[in-house]
């Protein structure tokens, strides 16, 4: 899953793609390096993010997304608004990517029922605001399970068939470092469950610190040797797919990963 962010403040590219042309560009480059599913967002999720109102989302996401659509490109929404994703699907938009889990927005999980579309639920505890003073835990990878298995229950409930729900244990959404080496340690339990597992760890800041030059975290643009590293054991641990801002290198890891589980190429 190739990360494209229509944004002016995420922590990676913020501003970079804002630009419909330049989005638009850097999708189809996604695609290109082997992305089998470009992620489109408007509105920034990093910690201490402001959230945008809804119309400026929907103005810069949907043109993105029908552009891609026509150029044959997969797409999936990355939004917690139903609003924003009824566009999005209306646009040719293939799956719905939430990271509040349908939390944010009652309507999401009734939304994905209606259009019978691919849902993935990710951890989720509150608004990038506020949400590392959520960051406590008994056990970091049971209560992420407990918590997921609630929110599945709730789309169930909704109408979502359970073949369309998609799992995200939600790295660095009200965890710390500690918090999110612990759940990729759990990767197994993860896919154990029984859904199809998505990782977001592409640039992290836990990376950083993971990486740090003394105290002095390495920069988001290093991260991408760790994310790579990442992508490759994921794979192995039978996740459905990586979300990555650069392609190319996660997708090289997968494909190793591939044969190396397989014991063929």
């Amino acid at each position: 899953m190739g990360v494209l962010n229509v944004t002016a403040d995420s922590f990676s590219d913020g501003g970079r793609y804002l630009d419909h042309d330049a989005a638009l560009a850097h999708g189809r480059a996604l695609y290109a390096e082997g992305a089998d599913l470009i992620d489109v967002g408007g509105e920034s999720t990093r910690p201490g993010a402001q959230r945008v109102d809804a119309e400026a989302e929907l103005a810069r996401v949907v043109p993105v997304i029908a552009a891609l659509t026509a150029d044959g490109i997969p797409t999936s929404i990355d939004t917690m608004r139903a609003s924003v994703a009824r566009a999005a699907l209306g646009a040719g938009v293939s799956m719905i990517n939430d990271v509040s889990g349908g939390l944010a927005d009652a309507d999401m999980t009734a939304l994905a029922a209606e259009y019978d579309v691919p849902i993935c639920l990710m951890h989720w505890r509150a608004h990038s605001g506020s949400m590392q003073r959520f960051a406590e835990y008994d056990d970091v990878v049971g209560d992420v399970i407990d918590e997921l298995t609630q929110r599945v229950a709730e789309a169930e409930a909704a109408g979502v068939r359970r073949d369309r729900v998609i799992l995200d244990p939600g790295l660095g959404f009200a965890k710390n470092a500690g918090h999110n080496w612990s759940l990729l340690q759990a990767t197994d339990r993860f896919v154990a469950l029984g859904f199809p597992v998505l990782i977001g760890a592409s640039r992290k800041s836990f990376l950083g610190r993971l990486l740090a030059d003394g105290d002095e975290p390495r920069p988001a643009d290093g991260r991408e040797d760790a994310t790579t590293a990442i992508s490759a054991l994921a794979a192995a641990a039978g996740v459905w797919a990586v979300r990555t801002h650069a392609v190319r290198a996660s997708r090289d890891a997968v494909e190793v990963a591939a044969a190396w589980t397989r014991g063929t190429p």
